[in-house]
């Protein structure tokens, strides 16, 4: 007769996934809403149930063990159904219930979602939402997430995908640092200004600034008075009259429509890459997802709001 598998051992394999993916307990605890040691305590209980070692340890790392890669590729199997038979009960109710697990890069988060998610939420009571907020690109089939933004679309037959808005960026410049330095008038001349420039946290790469002038895509690398990790930080030094630096429209919106930054060379300005909603295909039927998908195209809608506004700013004023 084949022993029946315990809520403990189940809780453990759940853990046990999650660290795998994640790399570590702390990760794997956050994402779980739990402690480390709790994650912690779980896995050593399977292992000890197991008789193996799942995970090879250091001061630095958990690695998988030979015999824990295989004990992962099925835990994922398992967790995997879960998911679908509470995908299956939610979609019987037919009204948006429970909870819904979105993630989406900080900026996109901070700037367009946590301003509209309240509305949503006004308009579906019944559905929790758990926003997480970064741009590394887990795998969001483990990770248990319902809908995923992110800039660019994921080569992942596992997902489906639907584009939301472009993703335009810009170079901008307070009123007050082009009085005293003056506004450029050729790419040219931003060798001679502080440019503000922002890196890839997830490869450490400095951009390279796209300028579309024609048909032709100009990429130039400025010579940089400050390098800056976050869209957010980058718009904040600009307003505050750092230099001339290049922002998401979405990002620098705000400031353009208080009077504290102003485009420049908008004629170039660039839409580079697309703003996507990417779902699992396991998803398709749920309520959560699709009221949630219908709420995004009020939140992109063809013309989006932050694109009008740079565009009104660098229109001239008629006499």
């Amino acid at each position: 007769m084949k022993e029946q598998i315990g809520l403990e051992r189940l809780t453990g394999l759940i853990a046990f996934a999650r660290t795998a993916s994640l790399g570590s307990y702390t990760a794997a605890a956050r994402d779980l809403s739990v402690s480390p040691s709790a994650v912690s305590k779980s896995v050593q209980r399977l292992e000890e149930h197991f008789g193996l070692r799942l995970f090879s340890r250091t001061t630095r790392s958990l690695t998988l063990t030979p015999e824990g890669r295989e004990i992962y590729e099925r835990a994922l199997r398992v967790i995997r159904e879960v998911e679908e038979i509470e995908q299956a009960a939610v979609a019987s109710r037919g009204e948006p219930s429970g909870t819904l697990k979105v993630t989406a890069p900080l900026p996109i988060g901070v700037n367009i979602l946590a301003k509209a998610l309240p509305a949503f939420r006004q308009r579906y009571p019944k559905l929790t939402v758990d926003l997480r907020l970064g741009d590394q690109f887990s795998d969001i089939i483990e990770q248990g997430i319902d809908v995923a933004i992110r800039v660019g679309n994921l080569a992942d037959s596992r997902l489906v995908s639907r584009p939301l808005a472009p993703h335009r960026i810009c170079t901008f410049a307070s009123p007050d640092y082009l009085a005293r330095r003056g506004k450029p008038e050729t790419l040219e001349d931003l060798a001679e200004h502080d440019c503000i420039n922002f890196r890839y946290q997830s490869t450490g790469q400095a951009l390279r600034w796209p300028f579309q002038v024609g048909h032709r895509l100009l990429e130039i690398t400025p010579n940089a008075s400050m390098t800056i990790d976050v869209s957010d930080a980058v718009a904040a030094v600009l307003a505050a009259g750092g230099g001339i630096g290049i922002s998401p429209t979405y990002v620098a919106a705000p400031y353009v429509e208080r009077g504290e930054l102003v485009p420049v060379f908008p004629e170039y300005a660039v839409d580079r890459f697309v703003i996507t909603a990417l779902w699992p295909e396991s998803r398709r039927g749920s309520p959560n997802v699709k009221a949630f998908l219908e709420f995004l195209q009020e939140v992109f809608p063809a013309i989006t709001p932050w694109d009008e506004i740079v565009a009104t700013a660098a229109t001239p004023k008629s006499l």
